[in-house]
This record gives structure tokens, sequence and C-alpha cells, in this order.
């Protein structure tokens, strides 16, 4: 079994081979899918996959153009113009969420 199987598997499945590989840990039943798939990944000695980044994606470059980003909004508040600055607060929404994401898988 791998990694990538272990993240198909059901909850409930995973909580039986939780309570059958780790009858030391108590609490199983209210650990969610990732704890369980992380408790028995280092049990059964199954590595973690490593996430392959796309070059260019780093996090300086996405705060650096979120920051041009804000200058684009305000320009665009200032001048009145709705519909540049929706799309430059959508940008910027979209920038963060990237943000996240990247701060999350790693």
């Amino acid at each position: 079994m791998d990694f990538h199987e272990l993240q198909k598997t059901r909850v409930a499945d995973l909580r039986e081979m939780a309570k059958e590989k780790c009858p030391d840990v108590k609490g199983v039943i209210g650990l969610r899918k990732d704890e369980l798939v992380d408790l028995l990944a280092q049990r059964l000695h199954i590595e973690r996959p490593h996430r392959h980044i796309e070059p260019g994606l780093g996090k300086r470059a996405i705060k650096a153009e979120i920051r041009r980003l804000k200058v684009a909004r305000l320009d665009a508040l200032t001048s009145g113009d709705r519909e540049a600055l929706q799309a430059a607060r959508k940008a910027i929404h979209r920038r963060k969420r990237k943000l996240r994401r990247l701060a999350s898988s790693r």
C-alpha cells in the first residue's frame, strides 16, 4: 500500500486499520482523515510523496504581484473605474488564495 492508496481509502476503513495497526494510540475515532493517513503512513513506514511546485511560483513573486495589483486597485478606485477596480480585487483575491495553497502544501 502506498500513500496515494491511503488517501483514497474511506475514513471508516482508515479507523479500522488504525485500531489494528496502532493499538497504543487512543482517540482514533476523533481523528480527521488527514491525521489518520499521516498516522498510518508513519506506522507502516510509507513515505509521503513530495509535491512538485512549478518554477516561478515563489512566495516573493506572488507577494510582489499582489503589491502591484494593490497599486492598480488604488488607481482604479481614485479614477472611479468600476470594472478595473473589480478586476484588480479579483486578481488580488486569486493571488492570495494561491499563496495560501502554496503555504499549506509545504
